[in-house]
């Protein structure tokens, strides 16, 4: 059916939305007896984050809201439902001339961006957030992936506000916002400023394995 839709819609640079939802056979809360439906939408789609940011990096604010609690709901879901947080979030900063929000878990450790997964790179070893609070993302693994296979060192762990202050680079990741470059955080310059070299060789090999480029990696791709 995905493939239909980017067939039908005549896209070569496209996003995918497919949604899961409970049809109008009642009202309430519970869902018993309602049918589920399934629908697919696309959209043609360039850099999410800007063009610019994927080379310059983006400008980047916490937000003063906090990221869900673990037992606020199934917190692992790409639940609609969840994404209220994320609007909210990203309106606050974006309105105060910032590019994207990161959000704190509810004990004060960064969760996330407001749709994206986050590393850092300090002195040549990536960091990224334990999934206690933020999203198992595809594209967090796919990252994941292609650092062991650079021979990079990463851990999972969680991060505090600082340490991204003080980090020699940050970015994000996500199926919209691909590898998109940090330069800035509450202000304060991350790294050098730009794009670094890690984040470049990540974003490179990335880019290699979803425009088909790497022959290794050829089975992640569907083709239409």
């Amino acid at each position: 059916a995905h493939k239909e839709v980017l067939r039908a819609n005549k896209l070569e640079s496209g996003y995918l939305r497919p949604i899961a939802f409970y049809g109008s056979e009642k009202m309430g809360v519970s869902p018993k007896g309602a049918k589920v439906h399934i629908a697919i939408a696309a959209w043609p789609w360039g850099a999410y984050l800007g063009e610019e940011g994927m080379e310059r990096g983006i400008r980047v604010k916490v937000s003063s809201y906090t990221r869900h609690h673990v037992n606020i709901s199934m917190v692992r879901a790409k639940a609609s439902g969840h994404y209220i947080n994320s609007i909210l979030a990203n309106n606050e900063v974006t309105n105060e001339g910032y590019d994207e929000a990161m959000l704190l878990d509810p004990e004060g450790y960064v969760a996330e961006g407001a749709g994206e997964n986050l590393f850092i790179v300090k002195k040549g070893k990536l960091y990224t957030p334990d999934l206690t609070s933020c999203l198992e993302g595809i594209t967090r693994a796919t990252v994941l992936q292609i650092a062991e296979e650079l021979g990079l060192s990463v851990q999972e762990k969680r991060i505090t506000r600082d340490e991204v202050y003080c980090c020699d680079e940050a970015f994000f990741t996500g199926t919209a916002a691909e590898v998109t470059p940090i330069r800035e955080l509450d202000g304060r310059q991350i790294g050098i400023g730009r794009r670094g070299p890690i984040t470049t060789q990540i974003q490179a090999k990335y880019f290699d394995v979803v425009y088909g480029r790497s022959e290794a990696h050829r089975g992640w791709l569907s083709y239409i």
